[in-house]
């Protein structure tokens, strides 16, 4: 409802001001598709993101059978999705030219990547394990080294698909050419929980799980900060405000862990803290006053 007055207020507002309309109709009419501040508050509030645990990528990925090629491929793009947190969108249109595995990094190039708001960055490998990345690795010099495939080749190619000896579509292999969607990495990631016995999580849901190990991981705003721009955010704010919203059953347990806060207060320093996160919005172009150094 909120969502469907919302289209019909902007419609009754545009043509309030088109020829014809505007001595029957006024700007203030479009008011009128709105709901009640009650139902709004309801239908704007805030909802817990559901999203996996970096233990249960792992499983999920460890699950996974890797036999053909199909299934290589299959396993490979899930483990790029931990490593990177790239956007299936990204994960669809990359190219084997945007990996360094020298620099662990992959460059998320606009131009040839379907990236957000068509931005370029790299992203460089999260620290997500040895063993993610590793499979990684293997498939991209698979497809080098053995498929012979050149940079503008797709990282991820389609599933070639042609009429077999069974007299019906059957699976051939890989096909040298990109996804026209993110459709079937969804797919991947469902059949991928599926197999794994874990509730499904879609692509999209890994760049929360991302967030929550920054969290975990960085011990200063200029690491958080490091961390929020290999997930392609130009302001830190975004990773915290998007992604970063703590969990109810990590909140609970982050306030019952406080008990013993006043001993642990006699180590801790606030005048720092609070400088170091004023210097860190002033690096976001946020205005901020910086308290004395301690």
């Amino acid at each position: 409802m909120h969502a469907t007055l919302k289209q019909l207020r902007n419609f009754f507002f545009w043509l309030a001001g088109q020829p014809g309309y505007r001595a029957r109709l006024q700007y203030s009419d479009a008011d009128y598709f709105n709901l009640s501040e009650k139902d709004t508050r309801i239908a704007t509030a805030h909802r817990e993101q559901r999203s996996p645990t970096l233990a249960q990528v792992k499983q999920v990925i460890q699950a996974m059978p890797a036999d053909s090629e199909i299934e290589r491929r299959n396993r490979a793009l899930i483990a790029f999705a931990l490593m990177t947190g790239a956007r299936d969108s990204a994960v669809a249109t990359m190219k084997l030219k945007h990996v360094d595995l020298a620099a662990r990094s992959v460059f998320q190039d606009a131009r040839d990547v379907k990236t957000k708001f068509s931005k370029s960055f790299t992203t460089f490998f999260f620290p997500v394990g040895d063993e993610v990345v590793s499979i990684f690795v293997d498939w991209v010099n698979f497809l080098l080294q053995e498929k012979l495939w050149g940079g503008d080749d797709p990282l991820f190619p389609a599933t070639a698909i042609a009429w077999g000896e069974s007299q019906r579509f059957e699976v051939i292999g890989l096909d040298r050419k990109h996804w026209s969607n993110a459709t079937s990495i969804r797919t991947i990631f469902r059949q991928a929980f599926d197999g794994a016995g874990l509730p499904y999580f879609n692509p999209h849901s890994i760049r929360n799980t991302l967030a929550r190990l920054g969290e975990q991981s960085c011990k200063t705003p200029e690491e958080f900060k490091a961390w929020s721009q290999n997930l392609g955010h130009e302001k830190v704010l975004t990773t915290f405000t998007a992604y970063g919203a703590v969990r109810s059953d990590r909140q609970g347990d982050i306030i019952r862990g406080l008990g013993g806060a006043e001993a642990r207060s006699k180590n801790v320093d606030p005048t720092r803290v609070l400088q170091q996160v004023a210097e860190m919005l002033q690096r976001n172009g946020m205005e901020a006053s910086l308290p004395p150094p301690p």
